[in-house]
């Protein structure tokens, strides 16, 4: 044997050898269990046991996340037709930017009979030979709307949007890697999406390239345009903190910052350190904590702050933390070290929270000190002074703080509301006696439920703070850990008010500074397809202006020189345009039937009514269950009436508790009206779908869906009560029955008739599908 040939056969040798050995590609079949000629409802019933199984919130199995990654991957390729066949026919799903599908082909062939993978030179494009460090910070649509969002109002987040074989995602990742972890220990949040796999995420953030970093804050956008160095970042989340956070305190204005914990109705804290600048850990804690406490830094450094330093006894050389709660002569609690970790600030900070005596001044607050009792064991019992502003109520209120003081403990909650700003609630707690009028009153109450039920006591004569008003409130509560039915009676109490709720004009305000910010960072910094919509209103409006002033000019011109006709031809004239204008738009819809024919579809009208539908005519479906079927079919009726006279028209109605599954199944194909029931939809089977309308054309295979007006919404007649028949007969509508039940059942098609204009002007948005689904 020849030497070079001999060569070559090793080669070849080698190559399959390293083949053989290379791992595995990702194989959607294998992930969710069926074969390559499974259909579509076999795919969807084997993902959604999957997801229900390996959920993360559910399976506390270490891999269950990676796993359930991996299952949505799978089920997003396989749904899609087109990822489907490109698997199918190349192994891939076509998702890798900047190669075509026959670059692709071409990378892996090598003459006619040799294939190499990229996993061959150990090319880090891949998403999976990458750097695992980005899999924990990986974001899902519902996981980003459902839970980040949310948690933006608490802590920024600087989010990252890759791909596969971007270059650009190469050179910055170090420096991502680096200040993601920096920044997370800070207490900012890290977040990654993979355009490839999450391009509805990726459009909803209005990333159109890769890289791009952003910002999320107060579930607000904003867009990273610097170089990426780990100074720009930093930068970049202190800017998107609010300025206001923590105030600058000095030896001239730490009174009276202290002292505000009556206006503001919280503790305030105070950071004493070296550092000019204030740290953006301490920045991002005070963005945390803002609805709770109110902060302030020292930096012992600075000429001015001696007679503060002295008078707390400040180690210049160590950070120190105080709380100042009602007494602002000493701190209520301290915290000192060389390193400030977040985790040693947050169980500080967590742990004091509240004033000893804290003002109810709203719903929210009176949950989170007087929670509801979820078992025996873990009652918690507040104790309220209800009293009044100003000096005559001071005395009282003293006692009643030294008091709480001196006996708190866990199970016991101290609090006073001002009966003057909360009138409801002191009414019901104090029955409007005459003896507590003008005087402070002392209450043990313990909430049952959400609703507003109370169980409680009151002190049986006014709170005056004496030491006999001391020992009796004493007897109570020793008394209250032995008998809890010592709480006799019971109540309902309305909502507080929030008393430190802004007025309008304020939110107002505020509301329209953000929305011209939005709009000036984006006219300097955002690009085109983003400017697009701003700058298309723009220039409509100042056409239809210019437009509006040239066209009155010249009718104005017009007019005088123009003699005006005579009353009887100007008539004439009128009532002809209007005879040729009514004719020419509505003798096609002119109804031909004194009533409105709805069938049922049902299996077996279902091929002839949608199926094998003529072209050219459409099946208008009514979605409604049965506790539902009569006031929606009249509302349904009375909507579409109008449009009975066209042949091409047909109007049936679909039993939701029958028909579910495939409702579904043509729902998926309009995402944004109704998502894909996923990991983060916990009630997607309870859905109401019920005064749902889809027009089907069977021909050509799409649909057209109008969702449900809800109640409240602008338009929205909750009064009003309409039924068909009043179209024929007058006095049809004072039989019909009008409950409060079906006027907003009957409320959800409002508006119907205006999505049946825009359905005959073929201006909807279509949504097509594969097939027509089988109806079980």
């Amino acid at each position: 044997m020849e030497p070079g040939r001999d060569g070559r056969l090793l080669l070849l040798l080698l190559l399959l050898a390293l083949g053989a050995a290379a791992p595995g590609e990702f194989d959607p079949y294998r992930v969710l269990g069926v074969g390559r000629s499974s259909s579509q409802a076999d795919i969807k019933k084997a993902y959604k046991r999957l997801a229900r199984e390996w959920h993360p919130d559910k399976n506390k199995d270490p891999g269950a996340e990676d796993k359930f990654i991996q299952i949505s991957k799978a089920y997003e390729i396989l749904s899609n037709e087109e990822k489907r066949a490109n698997f199918d026919r190349y192994g891939d799903a076509g998702e890798s930017q900047g190669f075509s599908q026959q670059q692709h082909r071409q990378f892996h062939r090598f003459h006619d009979g040799f294939y190499f993978d990229e996993s061959f030179f150990h090319f880090p494009f891949n998403s999976e030979r990458r750097d695992t460090s980005d899999e924990k910070y990986l974001l899902h649509f519902s996981h980003y709307i459902n839970e980040i969002v949310p948690d933006s109002f608490k802590k920024p987040y600087l989010i990252k949007i890759t791909s596969d074989w971007c270059f650009s995602c190469i050179h910055i990742e170090p420096v991502w890697k680096e200040v993601a972890q920096e920044l997370e220990a800070l207490g900012a949040g890290i977040g990654v999406v993979h355009a490839g796999y999450e391009r509805r995420l990726a459009h909803h953030l209005g990333a159109h390239s890769t890289p791009t970093l952003l910002g999320l804050i107060n579930g607000k956008i904003t867009f990273f345009h610097n170089a990426v160095v780990r100074e720009n970042l930093r930068q970049f989340v202190e800017n998107l903190l609010p300025g206001n956070l923590v105030e600058k305190i000095t030896d001239k204005n730490y009174i009276r910052f202290l002292s505000d914990w009556r206006k503001d109705n919280k503790p305030h804290v105070l950071l004493f350190d070296h550092m000019p600048v204030v740290p953006l850990l301490y920045k991002l804690v005070a963005f945390a904590y803002r609805d709770y406490l109110s902060f302030g830094y020292v930096y012992v450094g600075l000429r001015g702050t001696e007679e503060l330093s002295s008078q707390y006894n400040i180690n210049v050389y160590t950070p120190t933390m105080m709380i100042f709660k009602e007494h602002i002569d000493r701190p209520a609690d301290v915290v000192q070290a060389r390193e400030m970790k977040k985790q040693l600030i947050d169980d500080f900070l967590s742990q004091n929270k509240f004033l000893m005596v804290a003002r109810l001044t709203s719903q929210r607050l009176f949950q989170e000190l007087c929670p509801v009792k979820k078992s025996h064991r873990q009652r918690k019992h507040c104790v309220v002074l209800l009293t009044g502003e100003g000096e005559k109520f001071a005395e009282a209120y003293e006692a009643f703080l030294t008091f709480a003081v001196a006996n708190t403990k866990d199970t016991l909650k101290f609090v006073h509301v001002y009966s003057d700003r909360q009138p409801e609630f002191a009414d019901a707690l104090l029955m409007d006696e005459e003896k507590y009028h003008g005087r402070s009153a002392v209450v043990i109450l313990e909430r049952r439920n959400n609703a507003g039920k109370i169980a409680y006591k009151a002190l049986e004569e006014p709170w005056q703070g004496s030491k006999e008003d001391n020992f009796i409130l004493l007897d109570l509560l020793d008394q209250l850990r032995t008998d809890p039915g010592l709480l006799s009676s019971e109540t309902v109490v309305a909502d507080l008010n929030d008393e430190l709720a802004p007025m309008f004009l304020i939110r107002w305000f505020y509301s329209t500074l953000d929305y011209i910010s939005d709009c000036w960072d984006s006219l300097f910094h955002s690009n085109w397809r983003e400017m697009m919509p701003l700058l298309s209103l723009l220039f409509s409006a100042l056409f239809i202006l210019f437009g509006t002033v040239i066209v009155q000019a010249f009718s104005d011109s017009s007019d005088t020189r123009d003699t005006p006709p005579s009353g009887k031809e100007e008539t004439t004239a009128k009532t002809e345009k209007n005879d040729a204008s009514f004719s020419k738009e509505s003798n096609s819809r002119i109804p031909k039937k004194g009533f409105v024919e709805v069938t049922e579809l049902t299996d077996i009208n279902y091929t002839s009514n949608l199926v094998r539908l003529r072209p050219g005519h459409m099946n208008v479906v009514l979605i409604l269950s049965n506790s539902t079927k009569t006031p929606l079919l009249q509302k349904f009726a009375l909507e579409v009436y109008t449009f009975t006279g066209s042949s091409s028209l047909h109007f049936s109605f679909l039993s939701l508790d029958k028909h579910r599954e495939w409702l579904e199944y043509l729902l998926e194909f309009a995402q944004d009206a109704a998502p894909i029931p996923n990991q983060y939809d916990k009630h997607f089977l309870e859905r109401d779908y019920t005064g749902y309308v889809l027009a089907l054309n069977g021909h050509k295979k799409y649909f057209c869906l109008f969702k449900p007006h809800r109640s409240g919404d602008e338009g929205g007649t909750l009064g009003s009560c309409e039924d068909y028949n009043a179209l024929q007969h007058a006095e049809a509508r004072g039989k019909s029955s009008c409950s409060p039940g079906s006027r907003s059942i009957k409320n959800k098609l409002h508006k119907l008739s205006f999505w049946m204009e825009r359905l005959l002007e073929g201006s909807l948005q279509r949504f097509y599908i594969p097939s027509w689904p089988t109806l079980d």
